[in-house]
């Protein structure tokens, strides 16, 4: 059982408390549907632009609006989760992004659209942050966060063939596909309350930030104890080099995965001249060699050293999306796409194993939070862009964008400090 060792605070495992396999279930289910929220946009684009009669600039505004609410949440999750406790901070997480998902189903005019994905980024910022401070600090770390993050591949590869299977095959309006995430929304929103209640009451203090510390000694959340100000920790955070490399590294990683799945269908139609109904699912693709390479790489990655594997994988990707770029065939494109896929599928998790590992816990849950959110921003910037040389020169401009923000990923993975293997 958890407590002391020989002087050491013995780390929590999946089974051990035995609500932790409930809780594992609980950050994969959420992610499942994070991936099945985020990888819909590249296969729906097309059919958005048709709807609202719009070009790749404006459309693009989507991704801005999920990137400022990534950004804002990384503000408050620490003082939310301080004051309530996981349970109810995940419940609002999913709330949130709920409402996010009800607005768009109603298919409402496109500026409220991109309102609907400032509440959607907000969500899925929140759980992520929760999530991944959750699986780092479990036994054998780097397999439980490959699963975690495996699982939002699976949302990523079933997203796309979904929707495209919808729009063109069910002539459903693109908006109704966002009723399958919203169900599964309010599934988890119950499911993380019951599974995380007691969290705080089952961890050892050592297993717990400062901020929850300060929680789990009131009776109630809402008690008049004095919490640490969460800002504080937030402007630490940023003084850090690991979390300022960690933050680039991100911003190019999420960056170059958003511009790929939210760009290549619009590619492979305007450039290599393919059939929307046909090629809507090369994003599928794509997001089934991110979910193989982190459920069959992250344990490899893990016995070769996750520092040294992450060179090999951007290096890989970054050739095959050469070869997406220079070969003109549908077929080679899409073959090319899914392996770049695989090649980073396993980059996420080990990053934020080597982050947890070089970051004290007292400050993991701040600094994993500015990397996940400010990192993030990558998310709407580079596909912004994407979007807008691609309506001034054309969609191509999506190869050399990807290729030059995997140097910037292997510039900054150099700068970032080797670090021992966690023996807590």
């Amino acid at each position: 059982m958890l407590g002391e060792l020989d002087g050491v605070d013995a780390m929590q495992s999946f089974s051990d408390p035995p609500m932790n396999r409930y809780r594992m279930a609980t950050v994969c289910l959420i992610n499942l549907g994070n991936g099945m929220s985020d990888s819909a946009p590249g296969a729906l684009i097309p059919y958005i632009e048709r709807y609202y009669n719009i070009g790749y600039a404006i459309v693009s505004l989507v991704f801005i609006t999920n990137a400022v609410g990534f950004i804002l949440a990384a503000f408050f999750v620490d003082a939310l989760r301080a004051r309530f406790g996981r349970a109810k901070t995940l419940m609002f997480g999913q709330a949130i992004l709920t409402c996010g998902y009800i607005t768009i189903v109603c298919t409402p005019p496109f500026p409220i659209v991109v309102m609907a994905f400032f509440f959607m980024g907000y969500g899925i910022a929140t759980n992520l942050a929760l999530g991944n401070v959750f699986a780092a600090n479990l036994q054998n770390s780097t397999k439980m966060l490959g699963i975690m993050h495996g699982s939002y591949g699976i949302g990523g590869t079933v997203g796309p063939i979904i929707a495209t299977a919808m729009v063109t095959k069910s002539a459903l309006v693109w908006s109704r596909y966002y009723l399958l995430t919203m169900s599964l929304a309010l599934f988890n929103l119950g499911f993380a309350g019951w599974s995380f209640w007691n969290y705080e009451r089952e961890s050892t203090p050592s297993l717990l930030t400062a901020l929850e510390q300060t929680a789990s000694r009131q009776n109630a959340p809402s008690g008049a104890v004095k919490e640490p100000n969460h800002f504080s920790s937030m402007l630490q955070a940023l003084k850090s080099k690991i979390v300022v490399l960690g933050s680039i590294f991100i911003f190019a990683y999420q960056g170059a995965e958003v511009s790929i799945s939210g760009w290549v269908i619009s590619f492979l139609i305007a450039t290599r001249h393919g059939n929307p109904s046909a090629v809507g699912y090369v994003t599928a693709g794509f997001w089934g060699g991110i979910t193989l390479g982190r459920f069959l790489l992250s344990q490899p990655a893990h016995r070769i050293g996750e520092k040294v594997f992450v060179y090999g994988t951007v290096i890989g990707a970054a050739v095959f999306e050469l070869l997406a770029w220079q070969v003109p065939n549908i077929v080679g494109d899409a073959v090319a796409v899914a392996l770049v896929g695989l090649m980073l599928g396993p980059v996420y998790p080990c990053a934020t194993v080597v982050f947890s590992k070089a970051i004290g816990r007292k400050h993991q849950v701040s600094s994993l939070g500015v990397i996940s959110a400010f990192g993030s921003s990558g998310g709407a910037v580079a596909p912004f862009a994407t979007g807008i040389l691609a309506q001034a020169v054309g969609t191509f401009v999506l190869h050399p964008i990807a290729i030059a923000l995997f140097a910037v990923m292997l510039i900054c993975w150099y700068g970032l400090p080797n670090t021992r293997k966690r023996t807590e």
